[in-house]
C-alpha cells in the first residue's frame, strides 16, 4: 500500500512539473522555422532614415538661426519634456549632404565649428518675421508629438511663434511648405532628397527646391508592427493583410524597398493604406496581420497597441539589411533595444 501511494505521488509529481515546466514563455516558430520574440525581451533588428526639419528657403535667416540655437542649446530641457530630445546631436543635425542647409541653420552651426557641406543660395533673405506653422505628422506618430513639444518650447523662450499641426508626414509636408502653407516642416531624409531631386519613380514628377535643410535631429526606424508570433520574418508576409502606409507617403516607400529586398512586391500582400494610428487599431481588432510604422521609437500608435496585449516586431535578418544598405544611400541599420514596448 505505501508503495503504492508512493507511486501516485511521484507520477502527480511529474505530471506538475511538465504541466508548469520552467515559467518561461512557450517559443513560437513560423513557416519558416524561425522563432518569434516579443519586443519586450528581445532586440529588434532593423533599418532607419533620418527625421529632419526643413524650411521654406523664403524664412528670414534670423527666424531659423533662432529656432536651431535654442533647439540645440537646451537639450535636456526639452528631454524632459519628450524622450527624442535626448537623442539631440549637433553633429548628426549638421549631416545632411543630399540637400542644402538654410542660411540661419548653417550660421548656427558655423559658430559651433561645423561647416555644413552645401548652403542654399539665395535663401533666408532679410525679411519681416512672420508666425511659423509647423508641419508634423498624424496624432499617434512622433512628429506631432515631438513637433509639438519643439514648437512649445521655441515660442516660449523666444521672440518666434511656432505653431505645430497635424499632417499626412513627409510628402505632404513637402507639398505644403512648396504651396506656402507651412514654413517649416519634417520630412523624412529620404523623401525629402526625392523631392528635392525630382525622383519620378518615388512620386515626384517635377523637382521640389524651394526649401532647405533646418537640422537632422533623430533615426526614424522601419517598424514592422504584429500581433501574431507566427509572422517572424518579412518573407512571413507574403499573402497577408499588411499595412503599408498611404500610397506614395514615406512609409509607403520604405515598406517597398524592405519587401523588395526579400523578393517580394506590393502585389504579394493584401496591401491596406493607412495611418499609424488606423494601423494600430486594424491590429487590436484582428483587420490586419501587421503594419509597416516609420518612426522613432517608442511611437505612440504602439505604445497604444502594446497596452491591450503582446506586440510583437519583425526583425531584419543581417543579409537582407546589407543588401538594403548597398541599394540605398538613404538607409541604416538600426537596433530596436528589448522593452521599448
Amino acid at each position: 500500500m505505501k508503495k503504492i501511494l508512493a507511486l501516485t505521488l511521484a507520477l502527480c509529481l511529474v505530471f506538475v512539473l511538465c504541466a508548469c515546466g520552467t515559467g518561461a514563455t512557450p517559443e513560437v516558430t513560423s513557416d519558416s522555422g524561425t522563432a518569434a520574440s516579443n519586443s519586450k525581451t528581445v532586440d529588434t533588428e532593423t533599418v532607419a532614415v533620418g527625421a529632419v526639419i526643413i524650411a521654406r528657403d523664403d524664412v528670414p535667416e534670423d527666424e531659423i538661426y533662432t529656432l536651431v540655437k535654442t533647439i540645440f542649446e537646451n537639450k535636456d530641457e526639452i528631454s524632459q519634456m519628450h524622450a527624442k530630445g535626448e537623442e539631440l546631436d549637433i553633429d548628426v543635425a549638421s549631416s545632411i549632404t543630399s540637400v542644402p542647409y538654410h542660411p540661419g541653420a548653417a550660421k548656427y552651426f558655423k559658430e559651433k565649428g561645423i561647416e555644413v557641406a552645401s548652403v542654399k543660395e539665395g535663401a533666408g533673405k532679410a525679411g519681416d518675421n512672420v508666425p511659423l506653422t509647423f508641419g508634423t505628422g498624424g496624432e499617434s506618430g512622433t512628429y506631432y508629438a515631438y513637433g509639438g513639444v519643439l514648437a512649445q518650447y521655441v515660442s516660449a523662450n523666444t521672440d518666434l511663434a511656432i505653431t505645430a499641426i497635424t499632417s499626412d508626414a513627409s510628402k505632404t509636408n513637402v507639398q505644403e511648405i512648396d504651396a506656402g502653407n507651412d514654413q517649416i516642416a519634417f520630412c523624412q531624409s529620404d523623401v525629402m532628397t526625392y523631392a528635392y531631386e525630382g525622383n519620378k519613380d518615388r512620386d515626384f514628377a517635377s523637382a521640389v527646391d524651394s526649401f532647405s535643410v533646418v537640422a537632422a535631429l533623430y533615426p526614424e526606424q522601419v517598424q514592422i508592427v504584429t500581433t501574431n508570433p507566427e509572422l517572424a520574418t518579412v518573407a512571413d508576409l507574403e499573402g497577408k493583410k499588411v499595412s503599408i502606409g498611404a500610397s506614395g507617403s514615406g512609409t509607403y516607400f520604405n515598406a517597398m524597398d524592405i519587401l523588395g529586398a526579400y523578393g517580394l512586391t506590393e502585389d504579394d500582400i493584401d496591401a491596406k493604406y493607412q495611418s499609424f494610428g488606423d494601423s494600430a487599431d486594424s491590429l487590436k481588432d484582428g483587420k490586419i496581420d501587421a503594419a509597416f510604422i516609420v518612426a522613432g521609437a517608442p511611437t505612440t500608435a504602439i505604445t497604444d497597441l502594446a497596452t491591450s496585449g503582446d506586440v510583437y516586431l519583425i526583425s531584419m535578418d543581417e543579409e537582407h539589411i546589407a543588401t538594403l544598405l548597398d541599394s540605398s544611400p538613404f538607409y541604416s541599420a538600426s537596433t530596436i533595444v528589448a522593452g521599448t514596448y
